[in-house]
């Protein structure tokens, strides 16, 4: 599947493939890969990634495979395989059948590390993984040769093979290749291509006890799909080398790799490492908790696969590496949510209004306009009664000058109801108001007078005899920082990213919405509802606020 939403884009990378195809290179094919390792959830970065490598592969008439390079079992579970899949698919791809795993290949690769053995390009190291690490060298002073670096090809298989049996434990003994310790490229330097881990595979169970490096996986599994274009982002441009020396010592198809910038996001971070981190200190409350940058985690929130790839079409595909604010990404959500979200009124702080000169007994349906955005929305009915919540925000006692809401003695309209005037304040022992006392103009239904007179205030309401009682669970920004990955990170934590509210009024058609459901509550910003309720109430996560920063931002 391709969207539609904007023509095709035109950024270097699709350049390059158009050029590809104008000359006959490669055929005339294109093929791109989305290579996720299974060890996590896919983020908000994994998004741009994803939307260009199939994106691309859609707009030249070409395939995009979705292969798991799973080659670290220590890591990797099947949910993570599940999820990246359920990811992938929401978003508005389709791999068909072209789902490939780096495992698939374990027997491949293992022949062609005893191939590199045999030409004299690869060795079974002894050396620990800290002499390994200290005999590296740095970016100023070449790497120290291992003392088993010219053990003969016949040494090198047995032992190699012995590894493949499980006759050493981990940490004992590695593969390394055998390039060039004094190489300027640090990853030139005899990296390690096999090590042991005698653990279970989620895949091939404990068929091995060997697994390569995902360095001498990638290239290769490229390779072996017939990808065209390798499209990385730019933290792989110094293991291009890598790649490319493994493939010309192994005389394989060859793959281009091209890399791109990776996408960094204000107020979030994008490393996995770190996501994992916060999920298992807890401070979240899992890898699709709302505040997460996951895709499952920006969807339980209230995100549109439209929003997101409108998202990455917008900041596009450059070298450059740059910050880019999340206001941008809330704005593209905004733009979606208002053309299809339906709107609802919800009172989250309520406080009881009684319309003294209403009957007690009547109940009328208002109509309500569903989303004005929209008319083929249609509208809906809302039940007004005696008894209304409004939010305690919008009253005042004594209210200052350019306060339009409800005060006493102001007259204020009812979202698609009657003007209503209050005339009394009624408060407890401790001088809290507990209920406010108003009077309404029956001439008004509908919410306009017909003598032409006007208010400045409209407010939302819901009626006290029909209202749900519901959770809303208010979400914010993870980090109160723009760049909170300077530094500790953790101590840039937002102490308010969530705070719950119980106890708010609902109107009575929400009480059914179904789990993912959005809207937008009036005056107040997007919900959607959670696959989670709680104590038979149901609980709406809010997606954003109604304010749009970013259009100010671009003002400026």
């Amino acid at each position: 599947m391709s969207t539609t939403e904007r023509p095709r884009s035109s950024d270097f990378i699709r350049e390059i493939v158009a050029d590809d195809r104008a000359h006959g290179r490669w055929d005339g094919r294109v093929v791109t890969r989305f290579p996720p390792e299974p060890n996590g959830y896919l983020h908000i970065g994994h998004a741009k990634s994803i939307c260009l490598n199939f994106g691309v592969a859609a707009e030249f008439d070409g395939h995009c495979n979705l292969r798991f390079d799973d080659t670290n079992p220590t890591k990797e579970e099947t949910r993570f395989v599940e999820a990246i899949q359920d990811d992938v698919r929401w978003l508005g791809w389709n791999w068909g059948d072209r789902v490939y795993y780096a495992s698939d290949y374990f027997d491949q690769l293992y022949a062609w590390a005893e191939q590199l053995i045999r030409d004299g390009k690869a060795y079974v190291d002894d050396q620990t993984g800290d002499e390994i690490r200290e005999n590296r060298g740095t970016l100023t002073d070449p790497g120290r040769e291992s003392p088993f670096r010219d053990r003969s090809v016949d040494e090198n298989l047995d032992l190699f093979r012995k590894m493949r049996e499980g006759a050493f434990e981990e940490g004992e003994r590695v593969l390394r290749a055998r390039i060039d310790m004094a190489a300027p490229n640090l990853n030139l330097r005899d990296p390690v291509m096999y090590r042991i881990l005698k653990q279970s595979h989620h895949r091939t169970g404990d068929a091995w006890c060997i697994y390569p490096m995902y360095d001498f996986t990638h290239g290769q599994s490229d390779s072996i799909e017939d990808v065209t274009h390798s499209l990385c982002d730019t933290g792989f441009e110094d293991h291009r080398p890598l790649y490319d020396w493994y493939l010309d010592e192994l005389g394989v198809y060859h793959p281009q790799q091209i890399e791109f910038a990776r996408l960094n996001l204000s107020h979030t971070v994008l490393s996995k490492r770190r996501l994992r981190a916060l999920v298992e200190r807890g401070d979240v409350a899992g890898w699709d908790d709302p505040r997460m940058p996951t895709l499952s985690g920006l969807r339980r929130r209230g995100y549109t696969p439209e929003s997101i790839r409108e998202f990455c079409a917008r900041i596009g595909v450059a070298k450059r590496e740059n910050v880019v604010e999340i206001q941008l990404l809330e704005h593209c959500l905004r733009e979606d949510l208002n053309r299809r979200a339906p709107r609802a009124m919800a009172v989250l702080d309520p406080i009881r209004v009684v319309i003294e000169n209403y009957p007690e007994d009547r109940t009328e349906q208002m109509e309500a306009v569903n989303n004005p955005e929209d008319a083929s929305a249609g509208t809906r009915q809302v039940p007004f009664s005696r008894e209304l919540y409004l939010e305690r925000d919008d009253f005042m006692e004594d209210p200052p000058r350019k306060f339009f809401r409800l005060a006493p003695g102001r007259e204020v309209r009812l979202r698609y109801a009657y003007f209503v005037t209050c005339t009394d304040v009624v408060k407890n022992d401790d001088g809290e108001i507990v209920e406010l006392r108003c009077t309404y103009d029956p001439k008004t239904r509908g919410g306009d007078a017909p003598d032409g007179r006007k208010v400045k205030g409209t407010l939302h309401w819901v009626s006290v005899r029909h209202a749900v009682d519901a959770e809303i669970r208010m979400y914010d920004h993870l980090f109160n920082v723009p760049e909170p990955e300077e530094g500790d990170y953790l101590q840039h934590l937002n102490p308010d990213s969530l705070v719950v509210r119980r106890g708010c009024k609902v109107e009575p058609a929400l009480a059914a919405a179904a789990p993912g459901s959005r809207f937008q509550f009036e005056r107040q910003g997007y919900f959607c509802v959670d696959p989670d309720g709680a104590d038979g109430a149901p609980v709406f996560n809010r997606t954003v606020a109604l304010r749009d920063s970013w259009s100010k931002i671009k003002k400026k």
